[in-house]
């Protein structure tokens, strides 16, 4: 893709943007940001439309850094490309709403979606199943352009230009209708993505105001199939033209007045079942006066709290034109992405600055202008302000309150990261986390605005908390470090099921503390799914047995750091224990694994402690099988707290790089699940749960295969295009892996403040931190210059040639590499 795309800033944009820096109005402007240097331009290198094809599944509408509006296109509202409502692919256009996700599997949101046209009749279709409406338009693919804090596209049939920017809270639009035309605009408050998955519309109300001008709304939502199973979001918004005719439609029928409600209601049999669900619908056609102007301007604040919360948002952040919330998101961005680059191309800066910015998507603040937001524990409003505050260096300030946790994808790479460019914000997440604790009685797994989903493995909110405190423990006072331990005993022990399930929903509770717990405290190990007939059996939720296993030990793991850190030497000495439970999956048996060329996997282990057969290690299934979204061969590598104790598993280090090698050169057989993606031998590295393999290699005596491996994977499995993201980006955590890897080093244990060389993939990476700046420079580096050939820290060797530690990074330095492309010149290991 060349770097004079449509997608890039435009130069309009000058280059004395870039040195405001700090300076930024916003009132939730990150507190770690710093000054971008003026002659690096980083905003012509950001390509939002990187990762909307493919299984990327991101967006290319407007947000600013941590936004709660995230105001993009929808052209697919169903299916497994429905997740960020976008597919490049895809040119069919159904509105523009205002909340998003980033890189998920899985959707839900599209809450108020406009839609501008000039039709003298609204074009609807009606699906006996499934009712919904939709002007059909198509975009005009060739216009787009996306750039860091704004989206336009024209529709081709009647010629509307659609214009996108964003506050914090505040979505802006600009369109501009062909001279003549009627100027008008659809509000649809049924749109929901992933609706085919059980998304739905619990509730929709909508008002316009007798002054003409404003427009105000609210809709409750639900997922009934296992998502987030309450949302609930309230809109303000206002027109700079008069509205000159409306019509209201409830349930697809006109409705009389200017307010219009609609609750969803169940349709049940002569028997007296349910058996489907009539969604709440509520849909209005506004008409506006012409004007002067062709272009009819919008400005929509959202809030989870209130039609009040809403009004004050739009009152606190609406009160600016177009162009100049536009160039408001552009310095926003501009401080945010601080990190300075020397060398490498274009498309290489390109992909790195694209995903330093997927990676300050989320979390979100979500919190309204006066502090308060909807909590866990059944959307309890909280007051925010001065409920949980923290000191940091000399600053202290009131706790945010955040939203969007995927923690399973992020806890591996982004949150490591965040410690680095965003250290205040990293304390912040791991004090917000136990807060949400305090809230529900879990911390939560995957929280989603305020409501918990149960999604994926484990209690991954332990590694972030573990991670901010073992790098910043002097930004936690006693009594937060006991309550963060607390909370993650809590969360980790089956004690206190019955108790909390007089509170939760049941099914979100038993995807929450799982019965892989149970089983771990009173066998040691989680057994593999009974099956009947070759039928699994559900009842005992130990779906995924092997993976909840290997999770779960190194959650304990990260436990223990934090009972470290509380000063608690029995829960430390407790969970350390638990954290060999790793121990119980993996079956070394050189004779039987011959024909695979390794010693033993991690397989799933019977209730009598024997493994279970049939066993086939290309197998998986998901989310009915043994594995979470892989096989045998990827999830015998998931034991990062542990890789000496996983290397004596094995049989010893020759037996650990024997079986390295194979995992890498193993060829695919058997069934692979659509997260199975960037295969590497059987290394799915489009996945979280491979991305630390590759690190591997510098626990053996050859290290320079890590620098190929990485090398190969920047390279070839991140580009410059659309599809240029592997796997699904999964809320910044495939973007993070990119960062750290091309600045040349990663953290293998995401709770352990070590890090360990790759291949830096630019001359030079400047990061700011609180003693000035950690610098990162690679001597000799060129493309086929991709082995280290020595690298030293504050002029320093690192331990054992290849480790250094969190605080080299804090103090500030120079981290520095001598490349060559000489296999034989790479360095080994100093031991």
């Amino acid at each position: 893709m060349s770097i004079s795309r449509v997608s890039k800033v435009a130069l309009s944009v000058s280059a004395a943007l870039f040195m405001f820096g700090c300076n930024s109005s916003s009132s939730d402007s990150n507190p770690n940001t710093g000054v971008v240097s003026p002659e690096v331009n980083v905003l012509k290198y950001v390509d939002p439309f990187i990762g909307t094809g493919f299984n990327g599944h991101t967006f290319p509408g407007a947000v600013v850094p941590e936004g709660m509006v995230q105001l993009s296109p929808d052209t697919e509202l169903m299916g497994w490309h429905s997740s960020s409502g976008y597919h490049y692919d895809k040119d069919t256009l159904f509105g523009f709403s205002h909340t998003h996700l980033s890189g998920t599997g899985m959707g839900g949101l599209g809450d108020i979606l406009f839609l501008p046209f000039t039709e003298e009749n609204a074009k609807y279709i009606e699906d006996t199943d499934d009712y919904r409406e939709a002007i059909s338009v198509k975009m005009d693919k060739a216009s787009e352009v996306a750039e860091a804090g704004y989206y336009s596209v024209n529709i081709a049939e009647n010629g509307i230009k659609a214009e996108l920017t964003a506050s914090e809270r505040v979505g802006f639009h600009r369109y501009t209708y062909p001279e003549g035309q009627p100027q008008r605009l659809k509000i649809d408050l049924n749109s929901i993505l992933n609706s085919d998955w059980g998304s739905t519309s619990l509730r929709n109300k909508l008002t316009v105001s007798d002054d003409g001008y404003t427009i105000t709304g609210e809709r409750d939502a639900a997922h009934f199939s296992g998502w987030a199973k309450n949302q609930k979001i309230f809109f303000h918004a206002t027109f700079d033209k008069k509205i000159k005719n409306v019509q209201l439609l409830v349930g697809g029928v006109p409705a009389d007045g200017l307010s219009a409600e609609h609750i969803s209601e169940l349709v049940y049999d002569n028997d007296g079942k349910p058996v489907k669900r009539i969604k709440a619908d509520v849909t209005a056609y506004v008409e506006f006066e012409q004007g002067e102007s062709q272009a009819l301007n919008a400005q929509v604040a959202i809030s989870a709290v209130s039609a009040e919360g809403a009004q004050n948002n739009h009152q606190a952040e609406a009160g600016v034109s177009f162009d100049v919330a536009r160039t408001q998101a552009s310095e926003k961005w501009a401080n945010a992405l601080n990190l300075s680059v020397k060398g490498g191309t274009d498309s290489q800066k390109e992909i790195f600055y694209t995903a330093l910015y997927h990676t300050k998507i989320a979390p979100q603040v979500h919190q309204d202008v006066d502090g308060r937001f909807r909590g866990m524990g059944k959307g309890s409003i909280r007051e925010g302000e001065g409920e949980y505050s923290i000191a940091y260096g000399e600053a202290t300030e009131a706790l945010p309150n955040f939203s969007v946790y995927s923690l399973w994808d992020t806890h591996k790479a982004l949150h490591p990261l965040k410690t680095i460019t965003e250290p205040t914000r990293a304390v912040q997440y791991a004090k917000n986390l136990v807060q949400k604790y305090t809230e529900s009685g879990l911390l939560p797994k995957w929280e989603h605005l305020g409501d918990e989903t149960g999604t994926m493995v484990g209690y991954p909110a332990v590694a972030v908390i573990a991670d901010a405190i073992t790098k910043f423990p002097d930004a936690f006072t006693q009594s937060e470090k006991a309550l963060a331990l607390k909370a993650a005993i809590d969360s980790s022990t089956y004690d206190n099921y019955d108790s909390l399930a007089t509170e939760w929903d049941v099914p979100v509770l038993n995807r929450t503390l799982t019965k892989h717990i149970d089983y771990i405290q009173k066998e040691g190990f989680a057994p593999a799914v009974q099956r009947v007939d070759g039928v699994p059996v559900f009842d005992d939720y130990t779906i995924e047995s092997v993976s909840y296993g290997l999770e779960n030990a190194f959650y304990d793991w990260a436990i223990a750091q934090i009972a470290k850190a509380a000063g608690d030497t029995q829960a430390q000495a407790t969970y350390l224990e638990r954290s060999k439970g790793y121990k119980h999956y993996f079956d070394n048996n050189p004779m039987e694994y011959a024909e695979y060329g390794v010693t033993g996997f991690m397989r799933p282990v019977m209730m009598d402690g024997s493994f279970m057969v049939p066993f086939d290690p290309f197998g998986t299934a998901h989310e009915t099988g043994n594995y979470t979204e892989g096989n045998a061969w990827q999830w015998t590598w998931f034991v990062p707290h542990d890789i000496a104790g996983l290397k004596e598993v094995m049989g010893g280090e020759a037996a650990f790089k024997t079986n390295l090698e194979a995992t890498f050169t193993a060829k695919s057989q058997g069934t692979e699940t659509p997260d199975m993606s960037g295969l590497i031998g059987q290394v799915a590295f489009g996945n979280e749960p491979s991305h630390h393999i590759p690190y591997l290699y510098n626990w053996t005596a050859e290290p320079w295969k890590t620098q190929e491996v990485v090398d190969h994977i920047l390279d070839d499995m991140y580009l410059a295009e659309p599809k240029g993201i592997i796997g699904n980006e999964d809320v910044g955590a495939m973007s993070a892996w990119y960062v750290m890897s091309a600045m040349g080093f990663y953290q293998v244990n995401a709770a352990d403040p070590t890090y360990t060389i790759g291949r830096p993939l630019f001359d030079e990476v400047s990061i700011p931190v609180a003693g000035g700046e950690f610098k990162i420079s690679a001597e000799n580096n060129a493309d086929d210059n991709f082995y280290v050939k020595s690298v030293t820290i504050n002029g320093e060797p690192l331990e054992d040639g290849l480790f250094f530690k969190h605080a080299d990074i804090k103090a500030g330095g120079k981290l520095h590499f001598v490349m060559t492309g000489d296999k034989n010149e790479a360095m080994t290991p100093i031991r």
